[in-house]
């Protein structure tokens, strides 16, 4: 008999959501940055496993929005704990409770859903605190587990899954059992491309860009994609293209190489820049870059 469970991933910005997807899964799906907000949109992963068919929902990190585009975040990550059976609220094991944190645990108890509290980068903090913050957490909610884990090392992952696995549910697969996300090709091309951005470029540049697939040809051999980077400012323009283009061709050459490992086959990225001034408070371009709020 085959089961699934919908397991959403919630918790604040840079705690770890998207390295702990990626560790499950085995594979990079979702971007991952030492930057907050990384994820925009809700991400799907899938792994299926003997009978069971586990259905991740990546969420951006809940906080304060001062954009539209931080509304659009704020309601992916409502969507999916809404949407799912069981929740994964993970949090950094050094740092106490937050308004965050404390909302997605009144969020919990009045959905009434299993819930599992992943305690993320144990690697980083010694036994005491360890014990400390699972004291800390057990008083706030009866969660049904408490794991500590370093997703980074891919350290207590597994108990995480065997946990998510107690609350499957007897059903058909949703997705054939080969697949490790949802996402469209061009998606993923665009976020590998835009986790390079957040990776190279400092301060507010890389939270004001955005990238679009303007086409994408995939044959035998090669895929080719031309892909426009949009920024808020001529001046990110040029700090993203860099001097001689040096900035842009490593964006170009770091996404490229990513590509090429998830797609097994040779990648060819041609890379613009574009600006669109304050493309995050426009609806019109927040939908033409994909991010749609009536999608909850």
């Amino acid at each position: 008999m085959t089961k699934t469970a919908f397991i959403a991933i919630v918790g604040r910005p840079n705690v770890g959501k998207s390295t702990l997807l990626n560790a499950m899964l085995g594979e990079k799906i979702s971007i991952v940055s030492n930057k907050p907000q990384t994820t925009r949109n809700r991400i799907t992963g899938i792994l299926t496993k003997d009978e069971n068919q586990f259905v991740f929902l990546d969420t951006p990190g809940i906080h304060k929005p001062h954009t539209k585009l931080g509304d659009y975040m704020v309601k992916a990550a409502d969507s999916a704990i809404s949407s799912s059976s069981v929740i994964i609220l993970i949090t950094e094991v050094n740092r106490a409770p937050t308004e965050v944190e404390l909302s997605v645990i009144e969020a919990i108890k009045k959905s009434a859903l299993p819930s599992i509290l992943v305690l993320n980068k144990i690697d980083i903090a010694d036994p005491t605190t360890v014990a400390k913050a699972i004291e800390t957490y057990a008083k706030l909610h009866d969660f049904d587990s408490i794991i500590p884990v370093s997703a980074e090392n891919n350290d207590g992952t597994d108990i995480v899954l065997d946990e998510c696995a107690k609350f499957m549910n007897e059903s058909a697969w949703f997705f054939p059992d080969d697949i490790a996300t949802d996402q469209p090709e061009r998606q993923i091309v665009a976020e590998v491309i835009r986790e390079k951005l957040l990776r190279l470029l400092d301060d507010e540049v890389p939270h004001g860009t955005a990238v679009t697939i303007e086409s994408f040809e995939d044959t035998e051999d090669i895929i080719r994609v031309r892909a426009e980077i949009f920024c808020e400012k001529e001046s990110h323009k040029g700090i993203i293209i860099g001097k001689n283009g040096a900035t842009l061709k490593k964006i170009g050459t770091y996404a490229r190489q990513d590509l090429e490992k998830f797609f097994g086959v040779k990648v060819y990225l041609n890379l613009w820049v574009k600006v669109k001034e304050k493309w995050r408070d426009s609806t019109f371009n927040l939908n033409n870059f994909g991010y749609n709020p009536k999608d909850f």
